[in-house]
Parts: structure tokens; sequence; C-alpha cells
């Protein structure tokens, strides 16, 4: 395979060919990473409301989980792209050894953790009564893919700041796909009903692996290695700052779900079944732009690296233009058939009731959030720590937390439907001048 010269590439290259060269893999992956999530939705809700409640009550773990996985592999990858900027080869050699090999650790405790308390998680994540079965039906398979996650996710992330963003989507595209393949088969032909959905999703995280694994051999990329693996302060402190603001953003949004459950269950099970694919909806849709983000972020961590602030703003600007036009091309479809899309994964009417206006509110508020996000992202990779982990908090958590509590309360269920989209809109006001002070400050260092 021809090797690329990733640091002349990403430096000097033309502005918009390494970001769409960088981001089309990446979005292709979250694309076929998010059907994990899609397929099991899909597939579960041709039994009944009662499961498909329970893969969204699930959903709150699978995202803590990826939380744990984000903040190994973007803590480390920050690190390591800027590193490469720099030409300082062996630290992020070390670094990447010393990410991976703690995010297996983390993995490995969160299937203890997870299994040694499954029913009281499983009631604390919005279980009712007569989902809790099947919730611990899912979640105990769940738990057990959780090392697959951490380490599968972490080594994808640190591929893509690397500038190998078409090795790092080979094994992801790979077990999201066989996950698809399974699903139906698990769940129907050998009536595994949840437990189906659940152990196709882990043997894809399995296969993600191995294939990540062996990628991480090719080309220019670096390898893991137990040998490399350092934890002097410097590598935990960079993990630690380039990593929270993800550990944020996903974890606020595993307890913002929790919370939406438990706000949704107020209102039924046909309730929580609909939020629960709305929130899948969205999460599809925008990993479109967090995969334009992704690309993004190796050209925005080496330009840095190499002190080319002008050429790191260039790319910023090109980045905000592509998402917002995807997303209020995506938002104009969206909220003209927002029936239809909400009754793909139930056919059930008080579903498709609830879930068709929520999802029509979350959309009037798309096109904000390409701005939010690479901003967000930006001040990850430049190790604005501080901004990062602010606007990392901001949308699904600083805003939606105390709005999922307060809305409801004067408006019922109308205030579940629209809290995303009022957090969307204060999330944009906060980033705005963030993003203005930060480049004031940059433009001075020209």
């Amino acid at each position: 395979m021809e090797k690329r010269d990733n640091y002349t590439f990403l430096t000097q290259g033309p502005v918009h060919k390494v970001i769409l060269t960088m981001a089309v893999p990446t979005i292709i992956s979250m694309l076929i990473t998010s059907l994990y999530n899609i397929a099991d939705t899909f597939f579960v809700g041709q039994l009944d409301t009662q499961s498909i409640a329970a893969v969204g009550v699930s959903f709150s773990v699978m995202f803590f989980i990826q939380a744990v996985s984000f903040f190994f592999g973007n803590g480390s990858g920050n690190y390591i792209s800027r590193e490469l900027g720099a030409r300082n080869i062996d630290s992020a050699r070390t670094m990447a050894s010393t990410g991976f090999f703690l995010a297996l650790l983390c993995g490995l405790v969160i299937t203890l953790a997870g299994l040694f308390t499954l029913e009281p998680l499983s009631v604390w994540l919005g279980s009712t009564p007569t989902i809790l079965p099947y919730t611990k039906e899912y979640l105990s398979i769940i738990f057990l893919g959780a090392p697959f996650v951490t380490t599968s996710l972490c080594l994808n992330n640190q591929m893509r700041f690397q500038g190998n963003a078409r090795f790092a989507a080979w094994g992801i595209v790979s077990g999201a796909v066989l996950n698809v393949l399974l699903d139906p088969l698990f769940i129907f032909v050998f009536d595994m009903g949840v437990a189906g959905a659940a152990l196709a999703t882990v043997m894809g995280q399995a296969i993600s692996l191995a294939i990540l694994l062996v990628m991480s051999h090719h080309g220019n990329t670096l390898s893991v290695n137990f040998r490399n693996v350092s934890l002097r302060s410097v590598y935990l402190r960079e993990i630690f700052a380039g990593g929270t603001p993800s550990l944020s953003r996903q974890g606020l949004g595993c307890i913002s779900v929790v919370l939406l459950n438990i706000a949704a269950g107020a209102y039924g099970d046909a309730a929580i079944a609909a939020m629960s694919i709305v929130s899948r909806i969205t999460m599809f849709v925008f990993s479109v732009v967090v995969g334009l983000g992704q690309g993004f972020q190796p050209f925005c961590g080496f330009c840095y690296g190499a002190h080319l602030y002008d050429r790191l703003r260039h790319g910023y600007v090109f980045s905000v233009k592509v998402g917002t036009a995807f997303l209020v091309i995506i938002g104009v479809f969206g909220f003209i058939y927002s029936d239809t899309l909400v009754s793909v994964f139930r056919d059930d009417m008080e579903v498709e009731t609830v879930g068709s206006l929520a999802l029509r509110c979350q959309l009037i508020t798309y096109p904000l959030c390409a701005f939010i996000m690479m901003s967000n992202m930006m001040m990850q990779t430049i190790r604005r720590t501080f901004y990062a982990n602010l606007l990392a908090a901001a949308r699904q958590g600083l805003f939606f937390i105390p709005l999922i509590i307060i809305l409801p309360f004067f408006f019922g269920l109308l205030g579940v439907e629209i809290c995303q989209s009022v957090a969307d809109i204060l999330s944009f006001l906060l980033s705005v001048p963030i993003v203005w002070k930060v480049f004031r400050e940059l433009r001075s260092k020209c």
C-alpha cells in the first residue's frame, strides 16, 4: 500500500482537500458505527414496545462506555497529532501504547462493575417494572463487550489523529456490518430477542478490535506494544487534558439520557420508546458532522503543532460551513417526513405522535450544532482545556440537565420534547464569544 507523508499533506495540502480526505473515511465509519444502535432499535422494534424501550434505557450505558473510550482515544490522539506535527515521534509512540492499554484496563473494570450491579443499575437508568427484565437481559451481554469497545474506539481515534483515517475506518465498518447481519439472525431465527441484539453488537465490536490491531501495523501507523507503556505524569496529564472534554460530552450525554428516560417514563413506555427513536435518528444524522469534525481534528493538531494558525482558522471555517449546509438540508427533509421516520422503527400511533413532534423540535436547531461541535473539537485539539470542557458539557449537560428537570414541570410532555432544542440554542450562544476570543489570541501569535 502506498505510503503518504502525512506531515506534508496535513500542513501544506489544499485545506478543503485535506479535511475531506480525512473526513470522508471517518464519516463513513461513523455512519456505519451508528448502525450498531440503529440496527438494534429497528430489529428490536419489530418485537414489542417494552423491548425497544429497554434498548433505549440501555443506551445510556453504551454512551458511558463510549465516553471512556473517547477519553483515552481523544486524550492520547490529540497529543499524538501535536507531537507528530512537531516531529516528536518517540513521545507519540509512547502515548499510543499508554492510551490503548489504559483503555483496556478500564474496559475490564466496567465489565466487572456492571455485572455485579446489574439490577439496581437497570432500575436507576429508568427501567419500569415491565421493562426491567428486558433491560437486564440486554445489558448483561453488553457489559461483556466493554473491553472491546474501549480498546477499539481508542485505537480508532489514535489512528485517525495520525492522519490514517482510512485504516481506522476498516475495523469500525467491518464490525458494524457484521452486527447488522447478525441482528436478524440472532433475534428472529434463533429467537433470542433483545439478548440476540446485544450478542450481535458484542461480536461486531470484537471483530472491529481484531481488524484495527492488524491495520495498526500497516503504513506509517504507530502500533501499540505493552513495552512502550509509560505511566509518567506527562502522559497521564495529557490524556486527562485532551480526554476530559470527550468524557464530559459523552458522560453527560449518558446522564442526560437517564434523566430523559425518567422524564419520559412519567408518560408511559410509549414515550420512552419515542424519545429513544428520536435519539437514534439524531445520533445517526450527527455522526456525519462528528465525522467531519474528526476529519478536521488531525488537520487542526498538525497545524497547531507546526504553528500554522491562519491555516487552522481556514480549516475551521470550511468545516463549519460544510457541516451547517448538511444539517440545513437534513433538517428540511426530516421536518417533512418526521412521521414516516419514526414509524419505520415502531408502528405504534402513540409512539409516532410523541416521536414526530420531538423530532421536529430538534430539527429546527440542527443547523446550530455544526458550529457547536467544530468549536468544541478545535478547543480540545489545541489544548484549550477549560473552553473544551465547557463547550463539551454545554449541550447535553450544563443546559440540558436543568432544562429536563424544569421544562416538564411547566409544559408536561412538551417540555420533554423541546428540551434538547432549547439546550442547543443556549450552547450556540455560549460558543460564539469563546471562538472569537481564541482566534483573536491565535492571530496575536502570527
